[in-house]
């Protein structure tokens, strides 16, 4: 079964244990540095301290598709306490103090504003349809959409594209490396942790404005950006935590499948059919018997 149409889809980003839309002004809070430095500072952290956890994992107390479980769910049992703590009731509190109509004007500019970076992935991924529509995307926003507040584009024929640094890697041949549970920004892997440094680099506004300006700009605009896609999540993560005998194993599989599709989109490729799995000893008790060799 295929679980990532339930997860609304808005922007690659993380949702629930570790949202990435927190990343900047978090990484500052435990930094003590600048802004800027403080997002290098933690993502550095986490790679460093991920890798040195493959050392120093016991042997039969990981899965082969995950061979830093035990660290991973350390990772996540705390980005899932911070959430509930903190992350969670803020997105609440918004839900309920700003209209719908806000928050979509808000969502359409933080959207309008990553089409660049989604632009650039999809030439280095080869993809110049998929770059030519999110152009047009970014221009028809900006122009007919007052500023990047409406999605015009949607709404005429041009939905949005994916495109990050990630992808790009994929595309260019780089495997995934293991799987990591990040400080904060959630699910990914090496390969992923990497782009996402990238991505920060050259999501406006930190190609646009310098400096200090630019510090304070990214983490107003991380924040929001975290809370916003929280908000609009909160229904269905509560339905997969409620529903999982495992919420770690039910959460990775989930991003895996997510994951996998934007994957496959930048190699353009299509979309996977669903898995499907035999039950075993099931009948339809209205079905004619057919011969074997039919």
């Amino acid at each position: 079964m295929r679980l990532r149409s339930r997860l609304r889809e808005t922007r690659p980003a993380r949702v629930g244990p570790g949202i990435r839309g927190t990343r900047s002004g978090a990484a500052c809070a435990f930094s003590g540095l600048s802004l800027r430095e403080g997002k290098r500072c933690l993502l550095l952290f986490t790679l460093v301290a991920a890798l040195a956890g493959c050392a120093s994992v016991p042997a039969g107390q990981s899965s082969p598709g995950d061979p830093l479980e035990p660290l991973n769910r350390q990772v996540f049992a705390f980005n899932d306490a911070l959430d509930t703590a903190v992350i969670k009731p803020v997105a609440k509190a918004y839900l309920a103090a700003v209209p719908e109509f806000v928050r979509d004007r808000i969502r359409a500019v933080i959207d309008n504003l990553a089409e660049p970076r989604i632009w650039v992935n999809d030439v280095l991924q080869g993809r110049f349809n998929t770059a030519g529509m999110t152009f047009t995307r970014f221009v028809a926003n900006t122009i007919l959409g007052v500023g990047g507040l409406f999605d015009y584009a949607s709404t005429h024929g041009f939905p949005r594209q994916t495109g990050d640094f990630g992808q790009t890697l994929y595309a260019w041949g780089v495997d995934d490396g293991p799987y990591l549970v990040l400080v904060l920004f959630g699910p990914s892997n090496v390969r992923d942790a990497i782009g996402l440094g990238v991505d920060l680099a050259t999501t406006p506004p930190a190609l646009v404005v310098h400096g200090h300006d630019a510090d304070i700009a990214t983490f107003a605009l991380g924040v929001v950006d975290g809370i916003d896609l929280r908000a609009r999540n909160i229904d269905t993560l509560d339905a997969i935590k409620a529903s999982s005998l495992d919420y770690y194993a039910h959460f990775k599989s989930i991003f895996r499948q997510h994951r996998a599709a934007a994957l496959r989109e930048a190699r353009g490729l299509p979309e996977a059919p669903p898995e499907l799995t035999d039950p075993g000893g099931l009948t339809d008790p209205g079905a004619t018997p057919q011969d074997p060799q039919s």
